[in-house]
């Protein structure tokens, strides 16, 4: 195994390593590869770990297509000449041409739009490009690698995502490891991190082995992010010092709402059945008729190895608020269509909207 592959990936644990493989396998091909994974797992690690472990002497260029606004990415990927549009006072080289005899890598690939997805598709199965603008064929010499916390078949399934486009990209897929699947990487993880994180390596924290196991156990939905963000906590509060698991609980850990579909889903069925609520209430159960599912057991099964307690009903109405005023958001306002985006009724919508007040 090529030994900027061990550099860049940390761990050692059963999913790591196997991780590591398909990374070795495929870094001395020249296939496309489709890196899937949650947000915060490190997805453009595995795609620099590709690069450093391949025969590609140019630049590694990322690009998050989901951070740059949808009229300007075209822009932004195959450059653009001269007066192509209203303030291109200039010619510019686009990430396709920076990226030549390198690898050029596009995280969020599922966040572009259908017409930019056809002329990406263009440039792969032609090699070459054109800049915005202009009509001069420039040809390609690059590998590309894709990533995404999407569900690409289902995109392309409903027709937000082009099915000759996802088939091309998905040469060689490579599934990332959450953090909670490689738990027993987090020691290790834990001192590269805070290694990286400061240049005085004589201060750092130093955790004992029951807060590690605290850590082990945490659901960490925000994956090594989330895990960076606990240690730079760790950092500020105890520098130099040993860190008890009753810090880790009361002081680093911070309570986190759900995120996957299958959660949120259950959390509205699981609210259907709630009453308003008021202010300083205790825990209230559910009606005894309701046959709503709780959400996953496995997510929330240590939740009191953290809190002492849970005001179930108003952190389920603080999770019902975000998630349809997200829904609204996402869908400029129109009812129905977060509506459709919720799996609600639009009428059941209203009601929810009036209820807890959201414009």
């Amino acid at each position: 195994m090529a030994k900027d592959i061990n550099d860049i990936i940390i761990g050692e644990s059963k999913n790591v390593l196997e991780l590591k493989f398909l990374i070795d396998k495929v870094a001395k091909s020249e296939s496309t590869v489709l890196v899937l994974g949650e947000t915060g797992t490190g997805k453009e690690l595995v795609a620099k770990a590709l690069h450093s472990a391949s025969k590609r002497k140019g630049s590694f260029i990322p690009v998050n297509c989901a951070a740059i606004p949808a009229e300007l990415l075209e822009s932004e990927l195959f450059g653009h000449e001269k007066g192509a549009f209203t303030g291109a006072e200039k010619s510019r080289v686009g990430r396709f041409e920076l990226s030549s005899g390198g690898t050029l890598f596009l995280d969020e690939i599922g966040d572009i739009s259908l017409s930019l997805q056809a002329k990406l598709l263009r440039a792969l199965e032609n090699k070459c490009i054109q800049k915005v603008g202009g009509g001069k064929e420039i040809s390609l010499d690059l590998r590309m690698v894709c990533a995404t916390h999407q569900d690409l078949e289902k995109k392309v399934a409903d027709g937000s995502f082009r099915a000759d486009l996802y088939y091309r990209i998905n040469v060689f897929p490579i599934n990332v490891p959450t953090l909670s699947q490689r738990s027993e990487d987090i020691p290790l993880l834990i001192n590269y991190i805070l290694s990286n994180l400061k240049k005085d390596k004589n201060n750092l924290p130093k955790f004992t082995s029951e807060a590690l196991e605290v850590l082990k156990r945490h659901l960490w939905p925000g994956n090594i992010r989330e895990l960076k963000n606990v240690l730079e906590r760790a950092y500020i509060l105890f520098e130099n010092k040993q860190i008890e698991k009753n810090h880790v609980l009361e002081n680093l850990i911070r309570l986190k709402a759900p995120t996957s579909k299958e959660e949120q889903e259950a959390l509205w069925d699981a609210t259907q059945e709630l009453d308003n609520v008021e202010e300083n209430n205790g825990l209230q159960s559910f009606n005894k008729k309701s046959s709503a599912p709780l959400p996953h057991p496995k997510h929330y099964a240590d939740w009191f190895d953290f809190f002492e307690n849970i005001d179930l009903r108003v952190y389920l109405r603080d999770v019902e608020v975000v998630l349809i005023e997200s829904a609204i958001k996402k869908s400029d306002g129109v009812v129905s269509k977060a509506a459709e985006l919720l799996k609600i009724n639009r009428t059941t919508l209203i009601e929810k909207m009036k209820k807890l007040q959201i414009n």
